[in-house]
């Protein structure tokens, strides 16, 4: 009789190891659930708002950035937002901006695209759809 191995949030890692023996195709499916759990800087600060079912913006706070120092790409499922920043030789008495070189990415799933990138007055906003295919809309009959 074989014994069932227990496992808990410190031992995830060892989890996805041993399924993923007896797993075939789902691998990449594994290895963006092990992602999740990395710990991700918070930096820069962003808001995930739902417009309606199927449209979603995503608000990144940038302030003190350019347009040209920002980089918005997608790529295998994922939405990436890059920001370089030009040195400057400035002495700071204070500096409460945080304008900082980043990188973040977000995992988009496969029936969600990208429909519009807006930057103005150091937000940038990222319109978000969900793609429903025809055999899945709401259809009224009667």
């Amino acid at each position: 009789m074989t014994t069932l191995a227990k496992y808990h949030t410190a031992n995830l890692d060892r989890f996805l190891q041993d399924i993923d023996k007896y797993s075939i195709g789902l691998d990449e499916w594994f290895h963006r659930f092990n992602t999740l759990h990395q710990t991700e800087t918070n930096y820069p600060p962003y808001n995930l708002v739902k417009e309606d079912n199927v449209t979603f913006k995503l608000e990144i706070a940038l302030a003190g950035f350019k347009k040209n120092e920002i980089t918005v790409t997608t790529e295998s499922g994922k939405l990436f937002v890059e920001g370089q920043t030009e040195k400057k030789d400035a002495e700071y008495i204070h500096q409460g901006l945080a304008k900082r070189a980043f990188t973040r990415s977000w995992t988009l799933s496969d029936d969600v695209e990208v429909r519009n990138v807006i930057f103005e007055d150091g937000l940038l906003s990222i319109e978000l759809k969900r793609i429903i295919p025809e055999h899945q809309q709401k259809k009224v009959w009667f």
